[in-house]
């Protein structure tokens, strides 16, 4: 089981990104996705999640309405659409995967981790 992502950048505030998790090994239709970002400093803290059963979704208070996961079965990837970009987004992005048809929201419900993708936010 192998992750990828990629799509990380340098954007102004108020921009868009998105991040792209490509999976091998395993077929993403039933595993539970996550995205986690970490800042500096910081603690790893769950930002969005799909489920691998009924594509349940879930975002934390600090993206809801400006982040949006997805899964394309075709490709085998997840993203993370991402607008409305502030400071405070700026971290290194992780997608994470475990089989499950439910959601996880922890990073300790995850077996299996990308390498990270860097999304600065910056004027």
């Amino acid at each position: 089981v192998q992750l990828q992502a990629s799509g990380g950048g340098l954007v102004q505030p108020g921009g868009s990104l998105r991040l792209s998790c490509a999976a091998s090994g395993f077929t993403v239709d039933y595993y539970a996705i996550g995205w986690f970002r970490q800042a500096p400093g910081k603690e790893r803290e769950g930002v969005s999640c799909i489920s691998g059963g009924d594509d349940s979704t879930y975002y934390a208070d600090s993206v809801k309405g400006r982040f949006t996961i997805s899964r394309d079965k075709a490709k085998n990837m997840v993203y993370l659409q991402m607008n409305s970009l502030k400071p405070e987004d700026t971290a290194v992005y992780y997608c994470a995967a475990r089989p499950s048809a439910v959601l996880h929201t922890t990073r300790q419900s995850y077996n299996y981790w990308g390498q990270g993708t860097l999304v600065t936010v910056s004027s």
